[in-house]
C-alpha cells in the first residue's frame, strides 16, 4: 500500500460524516461510499502525486489549484507566440481567432480590433507545447488515467471592458461543448500568464457544482451583448457560495467539466492572459447530442465549420472534435 493511501485512511477517518456518506464510483455500475471504502474516489486515480487532502478537495469542490507550476520562461515564450499570431507573422491551420466587437484597440496591431481569444491552436508547435509540458501531464494523469488526449486548446486575452460588460464570461459548464463521455475522465488545466485577480476578471467557481448534472445553456440576455459561443447556464442558484481564484503567473487550476464557473469584467486598463487545455482519456467515447441540451451548441459549431472551412452536412459535431484531438501520452484507444 502506498504512503499516500496510508495517509488517506487517517484523513478520511477524521472527516465529519454527519451530512451522510459521500458516494463515489469506479464504474457506472458500482456505487460505494467513503464510510465503507475509504480509498474509493470517483474523480481521481492514485498516482502518488496528489496528496490525500488534494484528492478529497477535488472530490468535494471539483477543482484544485497548484501554485507556480509553469515557469516564467515557458509563459514568456507563449506570450511571444501570441504576439506573432496577432501581428500575422505566422499562420496557423485551423486556428480560430476571436475578437470582441466592442474592443476597437488592439495591443499589437494598429487599427485592428483586439484579439480576445485564440482557440484550437493544436497546429501551432510553440503554443501546443503547453499541452505537453511534463509538469502539467503528471497532474492530468491523476484525472484521466495514462492515455491522454488534448481535446480543446485556448489562449484567453481578456480585454479591458469598454463599459458594455462584454469582457464577462457567463457562468457555464464546459461539458456543454463536449460530445464525449464520461465526464469524470475529462479535466481542464488553466494557467495564469500573469497575475490574475478580481479586478482583471479572475475565474469564479461554484465549489461542489460538479456533483450536479449538465444544465441547459444558451446566450444570456445581457444588455451590452455577448460574445460568440459564450453560452451560460440557464438556471443555477445565485446564492451558491462562490470562490474567486486569484492566481500568480504560472499558477494552474485543474477542474472538472461539470463545475459551474465563469469570469467577471476586466476593470483594469490592461489585457489579462491565460492559457488552457481540456484533456480527456483516450478511452472516452463520443455521444450523439441530437435531442439533448447540447444540440444548440452542436448546430452553432457545425454552422461555423461550414462557414470557415467549407465543410458540408456530412461532418458531424463529433467529427469536429475528433479532428482537433491530439494524443499527448499513452495510446489512442478510442477517441
Amino acid at each position: 500500500m502506498s504512503r499516500a493511501a496510508d495517509r488517506l485512511k487517517v484523513v478520511l477517518n477524521h472527516l465529519d460524516r454527519s451530512h451522510g456518506a459521500v458516494r463515489a464510483s469506479f464504474t457506472s455500475a458500482q456505487n460505494v461510499s467513503y464510510h465503507h471504502h475509504p480509498q474509493a474516489f470517483q474523480y481521481t486515480f492514485d498516482t502518488d502525486l496528489l496528496t490525500p487532502e488534494q484528492r478529497i478537495a477535488y472530490e468535494k469542490d471539483g477543482f484544485i489549484l497548484i501554485r507556480n507550476l509553469v515557469s516564467d520562461e515557458d509563459i514568456d515564450q507563449f506570450r511571444k507566440e501570441f504576439e506573432r499570431i496577432c501581428k500575422r507573422e505566422v499562420k496557423v491551420p485551423g486556428l480560430l481567432v476571436m475578437r470582441d466587437v466592442s474592443i476597437a484597440k488592439s495591443e499589437f496591431v494598429e487599427g485592428e480590433k483586439a484579439v480576445t481569444k485564440l482557440q484550437d491552436f493544436q497546429e501551432d508547435p510553440e503554443l501546443f507545447r503547453y499541452c505537453t509540458l511534463p509538469q502539467i501531464l503528471k497532474y492530468v494523469k491523476c484525472f484521466t488515467g495514462p492515455n491522454i488526449m488534448a481535446m480543446h486548446t485556448m489562449l484567453i486575452n481578456k480585454p479591458p471592458d469598454t463599459g458594455k460588460k462584454t469582457s464577462r464570461h457567463p457562468m457555464h459548464q464546459d461539458l456543454h461543448y463536449f460530445p464525449f463521455r464520461p465526464a469524470d475522465r475529462i479535466v481542464c488545466s488553466w494557467t495564469a500568464m500573469e497575475k490574475v485577480h478580481r479586478e482583471n476578471g479572475c475565474l469564479v467557481v461554484l465549489p461542489g457544482s460538479h456533483h450536479g448534472t449538465l444544465q441547459e445553456h444558451d446566450y444570456p440576455e445581457w444588455e451590452g451583448g455577448i460574445n460568440k459561443m459564450y453560452h451560460g447556464v440557464r438556471n443555477y442558484n445565485p446564492d451558491h457560495p462562490r470562490v474567486h481564484l486569484e492566481m500568480e503567473k504560472g499558477d494552474t487550476v485543474f477542474f472538472h467539466p461539470l463545475l459551474i464557473h465563469g469570469s467577471g469584467m476586466n476593470q483594469t486598463k490592461g489585457f489579462r492572459k491565460a492559457i488552457s487545455c481540456h484533456y480527456a482519456s483516450s478511452d472516452c467515447y463520443y455521444i450523439d447530442v441530437k435531442g439533448t441540451t447540447q444540440e444548440n451548441i452542436s448546430n452553432e459549431v457545425k454552422e461555423l465549420a461550414a462557414k470557415k472551412y467549407g465543410v458540408d452536412d456530412t461532418i458531424s459535431f463529433q467529427d469536429t472534435w475528433a479532428l482537433r484531438g491530439r494524443l499527448v501520452q499513452g495510446e489512442r484507444t478510442s477517441m
